[in-house]
């Protein structure tokens, strides 16, 4: 345990010197002030309503910015004036002065230091982080522990739970930064956790990585100069194919040109066809009704219809004429049914060669299309050799692709190798940090000392006991009357003792933390209770002679105690507000 010289202990004490509030609660447009450090111990006394607690109320508002008792902020502001809340309190850490100003409508915090304004450029919540870890260095919770024990809020300590009770000794001890510590460890171990998840999912991804580079090196150096080869041969198979079909082609066109030819010999005669067959027609129309002339002057010497004799030589001339005309006429049928034979087979041989232009045209075509499937297969081979090519002769790229992804996965094995070591660490430092690690060394090591000062303090005031508490900060206590008695057991003033003991040797483990010494101790109601006459002339002895360096108030309105006390302060109501009187 670090000792401390007396003057040193002093140096590093909060001095708290004098308090001032108005339009605070209770409290009109005049000030009320107190000073700290006047006296040694105050009396302060008044009638329920009076104004005496607002103290209290009015010290944890001004540092902590709320109030002691449970009170909502609106109602803080006294309802009569109803602006121009303002509590200010002066304090000293050795050579600095120190000077806290916070206000309600309108709203002020002000943090003054040797009579300078400190910069405001902050937010109210960082300016009261500052305050209290560089300042006051204490939170709400310890100094309403330390400073103020009010019979209102105030719990003892034996009425809390074991994990409450754990929770006032590691704020006593300055141990709850090792909680804190633990906190961010246990922050630390799920990044550190995270991050080995990405690293080993990156580990596998370039193992996979160096794998299909290294097989691809292998097939590009073993296998691409066969499929070169094999492409090549390809390529040359299609180009004699290009061949052949060029060939066929130019068979096909030169059949094409000889039929052509052929074709403009013969002609083209569907005109004429048609015209020989209507001369056919018309002939044949022409014989049908000479026949038919021949039967009627043939058969018939009288007119039918007049039946007038028909005269024997005009009927003979009819008749021989009409036989002329015939044989005529069946001289010219009979030619031209030859001429129409004969352009039939023109006609039907000028056809065939239609038809077989129109084979070889076609086939041409289809060779065509082939010829251009080849060419654009060609096309593709000649780019996937020069694709293969390429990566034949940039194969040191690719061998550097391969040595980048190797150095890159033995960078990642080397990452994964210090974040285990590191989770490791963190491991080793969360199993140290938690409740059964260092912060319960520390206790081991105070538990003598708060055991033998609780005792000290409840001797003092003539209350022999045994008091013990352990590891888990259960207690026990002998008495020479019982041995297992608990604290239950007692009566309330007993009870009272114990919780007294207690808060001044919460004092005394605070001032060997020197981080929250402090002169002052207010103390609400504690007379007022189940504390009986010889309880509390103890007590009073204890807070003028044994208690140093504090300057301790006592709030009450139990009568006779005013010659105990150096000082005695009186607030009363006057005309509804709080004012103190002499």
């Amino acid at each position: 345990m670090t000792s401390y010289s007396h003057q040193e202990h002093l140096n590093l004490m909060i001095l708290f010197e004098k308090i001032r509030w108005k339009n605070f609660l209770s409290t009109g447009n005049q000030y009320i002030e107190l000073d700290f450090q006047e006296k040694s111990t105050v009396l302060i006394s008044g009638n329920n309503g009076a104004g005496k607690s607002t103290v209290l109320d009015a010290l944890t508002f001004v540092l902590f910015s709320k109030p002691y008792r449970k009170i909502n902020r609106s109602q803080l502001l006294n309802s009569t004036n109803e602006k121009d809340c303002r509590v200010e309190v002066e304090f000293s850490i050795g050579s600095t002065d120190w000077k806290i100003i916070r206000g309600i409508k309108p709203n002020i915090f002000e943090i003054w230091r040797n009579n300078k304004l400190l910069d405001q450029s902050h937010n109210a919540n960082e300016q009261q982080k500052w305050l209290e870890q560089n300042v006051v260095k204490m939170n709400y919770k310890s100094f309403t522990q330390i400073v103020i024990l009010g019979s209102s809020t105030f719990i003892p300590f034996m009425q809390l739970s074991g994990p409450n009770r754990r929770d006032v000794i590691e704020d006593l001890l300055d141990i709850r930064i090792f909680t804190a510590m633990n906190n961010v460890i246990k922050d630390k171990i799920r990044l550190v956790r995270d991050d080995i998840k990405t690293l080993t999912l990156k580990k596998e991804s370039l193992n996979d990585k160096v794998t299909m580079q290294e097989n691809f090196i292998k097939e590009l150096e073993t296998n691409s100069n066969e499929r070169i080869e094999k492409k090549r041969k390809k390529m040359d198979a299609l180009g004699d194919d290009i061949c052949v079909y060029i060939m066929e082609n130019e068979r096909s066109d030169d059949q094409v040109y000889g039929l052509t030819q052929d074709q403009e010999k013969l002609g083209y005669g569907s005109d004429t066809l048609a015209k020989l067959n209507n001369y056919k027609g018309q002939i044949s129309n022409k014989v049908a009704t000479i026949t038919k002339e021949h039967k009627f002057f043939t058969d018939n010497v009288t007119c039918p219809t007049c039946t007038q004799p028909i005269e024997e030589s005009f009927r003979l001339n009819k008749i021989k004429d009409v036989q002329l005309k015939a044989k005529e006429l069946q001289s010219g049928y009979q030619e031209l049914e030859q001429t129409i034979k004969k352009e039939q087979e023109r006609e039907r041989q000028f056809t065939t060669l239609s038809k077989e232009i129109t084979k070889l045209t076609h086939g041409i075509s289809k060779n065509n299309t082939l010829i251009s499937n080849c060419q654009r297969q060609q096309r593709d081979l000649e780019s996937e050799i020069q694709t293969l090519t390429n990566q034949l002769e940039n194969r040191n790229t690719e061998h550097n692709k391969l040595e980048k992804f190797k150095s890159t996965l033995q960078e990642t094995y080397e990452s994964l190798a210090t974040h285990n070591q590191t989770i490791k660490y963190y491991n080793f430092t969360y199993e140290l940090l938690k409740d059964g690690g260092v912060k319960t060394k520390i206790i081991k090591k105070y538990l003598p000392l708060i055991n033998q000062q609780v005792n000290r303090y409840l001797q003092m005031m003539d209350f022999y006991i045994n008091f013990t508490l352990d590891e888990e900060f259960n207690e026990t206590i002998e008495s020479p009357i019982h041995e297992d008695f608990s604290y239950s057991s007692f009566s309330e003033g007993e009870k009272q003792r114990i919780d007294l003991a207690l808060l001044f040797t919460w004092r005394e483990v605070a001032k060997f933390k020197n981080s929250v010494a402090t002169n002052l101790m207010i103390l609400d109601e504690v007379f007022d209770s189940s504390l009986d006459a010889t309880g509390t002339e103890e007590f009073l002895k204890i807070i003028r002679y044994v208690i140093k360096d504090a300057n301790i108030f006592i709030i009450s309105h139990k009568s006779g105690l005013e010659d105990k006390f150096e000082d005695h302060i009186r607030f009363e109501k006057h005309k509804g507000f709080s004012r103190i009187i002499s």
